[in-house]
């Protein structure tokens, strides 16, 4: 190691996670040197960036709070062995990574422990959204902020959170696999249209999505709507999403893997998506949407009684403005989601108020001609110690 090479730890526990940290790592070696040592927790895209994970981040893919609560005990064992790990490698710089219920926890042990280890926290924690008493907080164990919503810094702002900077959202240098060519396009507009089915990322928000979703496409087929059916998926939720249609009369083509997904978002007329980070990814590929989300009780309860944003899709957040319908909880019923898909699928005001919304969004997103992670380095740099 180059001596004077920096010292960096990086916790990320979830893909979307592993992939920031990945290209944040990338854009640091190339400008601090070979030298520089990265440790921490990670995944695959990290791995092959260079770190060796202190064990599979696999072990928090939990979804939902019964879930947690399960297995709450082998999670705080890896939060008190992430925070010790990081107390002794004694690095230049913590950057923690989203998954804000694992990452803040080992945060605060850090910086009581070893209160001179500059902090950055990579991905905003939804304080706009709920307990926006947790910004505050922060100013006492994270010294910056690295956001991908560009409306993040003046809400932290607002909420005397800690210094915030909009680095730009990773999925702004993914737009040209996202948009229709000239040939994409043509199908884009063709009969019948194709319309996107995206239940969900995780195995338990399949779960609560299927059958209604199931249940919305049939409505639509009675009710003599021409369309073609795509739900894209990934590998390792292939089985999960076969389960689920084992009973939908009208049977999608299931595509899989990356590739195959941003190839059907670049030929879709219309989504039917569970809210989620792909509302902004649809949002980008400009395909109108209608959006959907159904939980378990406790997060219901928590909905209702925390949520304080004016909408849970984040394109709406993105672009100011509500123009994507959203039903929630006891409103996610086909009788409600099969005319809001209609209107998306046929040239309605609201099918034309969202393709104007979404011809904005390039300017809302954008950070010039530098990447994300290129921002987020220059950040961490100078934190440094």
């Amino acid at each position: 190691m180059e001596a004077g090479a920096p010292t960096i730890f990086l916790i990320a526990t979830e893909e979307s996670g592993d992939r920031l940290g990945a290209g944040l790592m990338r854009e640091l070696r190339a400008r601090l040197g070979a030298g520089v040592r990265f440790e921490g927790v990670g995944g695959r895209a990290m791995a092959e960036a260079g770190l060796r994970s202190r064990f599979p981040i696999e072990e928090l893919s939990i979804m939902g709070f019964a879930a947690v609560a399960r297995q709450l005990r082998g999670i705080l064992r890896r939060i008190r062995e992430t925070a010790d790990a990081v107390v002794a490698a004694a690095p230049d710089v913590l950057i923690i990574i989203d998954s804000p219920d694992f990452t803040h926890r080992v945060a605060k042990r850090v910086r009581a422990r070893a209160p001179n280890i500059p902090i950055v926290d990579y991905v905003s924690p939804s304080v706009w959204a709920w307990r926006p008493g947790r910004a505050r907080k922060m100013r006492g164990y994270i010294d910056h902020v690295l956001a991908i919503l560009p409306f993040e810094p003046e809400a932290l702002r607002k909420l005397d959170g800690p210094p915030c900077t909009f680095v730009g959202h990773p999925l702004t240098e993914q737009v040209g696999e996202l948009r229709p060519s000239p040939v994409e396009q043509a199908r884009r507009d063709a009969s019948p249209p194709i319309l996107l089915v995206l239940p969900g990322s995780r195995r338990g928000e399949i779960g609560h999505h299927m059958t209604v979703f199931g249940e919305t496409l049939a409505r639509l087929q009675a009710e003599d709507m021409a369309f073609e059916a795509v739900l894209p998926t990934m590998p390792h939720l292939e089985n999960a999403v076969a389960r689920g249609l084992e009973n939908w009369p009208v049977r999608p083509r299931v595509v899989v893997g990356e590739d195959a997904k941003r190839a059907a978002f670049r030929v879709a007329h219309a989504a039917l998506a569970k809210s989620g980070t792909v509302t902004l990814e649809l949002a980008l590929a400009q395909v109108p949407m209608v959006t959907a989300y159904r939980g378990g009780a406790v997060e219901a309860w928590i909905v209702r009684r925390y949520i304080t944003a004016s909408s849970v899709i984040l394109a709406n957040l993105v672009i100011g403005e509500n123009v994507i319908p959203e039903f929630l909880q006891e409103n996610c019923t086909a009788s409600k989601l099969a005319p809001a898909l209609r209107d998306v699928l046929t040239e309605t005001p609201m099918r034309r108020r969202q393709q104007a919304a979404f011809a904005r969004i390039d300017g809302i997103m954008s950070t010039g001609a530098r990447a994300p992670s290129a921002c987020a380095a220059d950040i961490v740099i100078a934190l440094l110690r």
